[in-house]
């Protein structure tokens, strides 16, 4: 088995998004931080993947590795614990006068419904990240993905720009939270743009491992038939649709230098340009949780539960820990992820 590369043993990270569906990354994010082989560069994310990356890094920056575990731990147990209503069940399904509330998204506006704008959320990360010491001692590159909602635009928020109304925006659906105003303007959930956006990492990062955390199957097993269920799958295809986009050009720029290999007698002067040698050198990886969430209702992604979040937490963590022992040896050398079987 190959050893990993002490000199190459770095990995950015891109989060997607998904809702409760996050704790899943959580637990991933528990195995990465308990295998020192490894440290972390940078982490794109979009939605529940910006919130684990922004307490990720409040929790390096305050404590280290242990410090990062405890604050992902202290962060979804506050979601839990700020559930109007209980969830159902085996807290995968919503309490009744959640789905209610839903409905009436239908028919309302969020100023309609929320006329006094609370936001437990806000709530939770005012409280448990300093945002202000993260802009200066931020110990990874953050990049946090919102949608500019009156063009479309992807807006990618830095360490120097990092603000609870960033984190927020990266976070709001529409239909139930009002848009979220930075610098006069509006901001909606980062998944309509990229989910999550990955060309910073390749462009702003050095480490050339990318570990993908998806929360999006790449491929159902059945097509909708209900009107319910095929406007749900609409939403999904919607949010996954730039980040599959983005792949297909990294999978289509790998196949064309591939075709291109320089030949070794060239002169120095003539040998590739940074872009190019950067293009090369890149390494995919990634850990999925299609087995587990195929098995979820969509709904799902909006239950507020703490044993919920445990389960998928203890998901999260076991496929960490596989990917590890798989794949961890390849880090610095291969990749392990084939880009044209899955995105062409």
């Amino acid at each position: 088995m190959l050893k990993p590369d002490p000199s190459h043993a770095r990995l950015n990270l891109a989060l997607q998004g998904g809702g409760a569906h996050g704790a899943f990354t959580w637990g991933v994010l528990d195995a990465l931080l308990d295998d020192a082989r490894f440290e972390l560069e940078g982490v794109s994310g979009t939605s529940a993947g910006a919130m684990n990356a922004v307490v990720l890094a409040q929790g390096l920056m305050t404590g280290g590795r242990n410090g990062a575990r405890a604050a992902l731990r202290d962060f979804w147990t506050a979601v839990a614990g700020s559930a109007p209503f209980e969830s159902s069940g085996d807290g995968a399904s919503l309490a009744p006068a959640m789905k209610l509330m839903l409905q009436w998204t239908d028919y309302l506006s969020p100023e309609q419904l929320n006329p006094l704008d609370l936001n437990p959320l806000r709530d939770i990360i005012t409280r448990q990240i300093d945002f202000a010491d993260l802009r200066r001692h931020c110990p990874i590159k953050l990049f946090i993905a919102a949608t500019h909602a009156n063009s479309g635009k992807l807006r990618v928020f830095h360490n120097r720009e990092m603000s609870a109304e960033a984190l927020l925006a990266s976070a709001c659906l529409p239909t139930i939270h009002r848009s979220i105003i930075i610098d006069g303007e509006p901001y909606w959930d980062g998944g309509y743009s990229a989910n999550p956006a990955v060309f910073p990492l390749f462009y702003e990062c050095t480490a050339a491992d990318i570990l993908l955390v998806l929360l999006t199957p790449l491929r159902y097993d059945e097509t909708p038939e209900s009107a319910q269920d095929i406007r749900t799958r609409l939403r999904e295809l919607a949010f996954n649709a730039t980040f599959l986009r983005e792949m297909r050009m990294f999978a289509h720029l790998r196949e064309q230098l591939g075709h291109n290999r320089r030949p070794r007698w060239l002169p120095h002067w003539l040998l590739p340009n940074d872009f190019e040698e950067r293009a090369r050198a890149i390494r995919f990886h990634a850990i999925s949780a299609d087995a587990l969430l195929k098995t979820l209702p969509s709904e799902s992604k909006l239950a507020v539960n703490l044993g919920f979040f445990e389960k998928l937490r203890d998901s999260g963590e076991r496929h960490g820990r596989e990917w590890l022992n798989r794949y961890g040896p390849a880090v610095g050398r291969t990749s392990t992820l084939d880009l044209a079987a899955l995105f062409y």
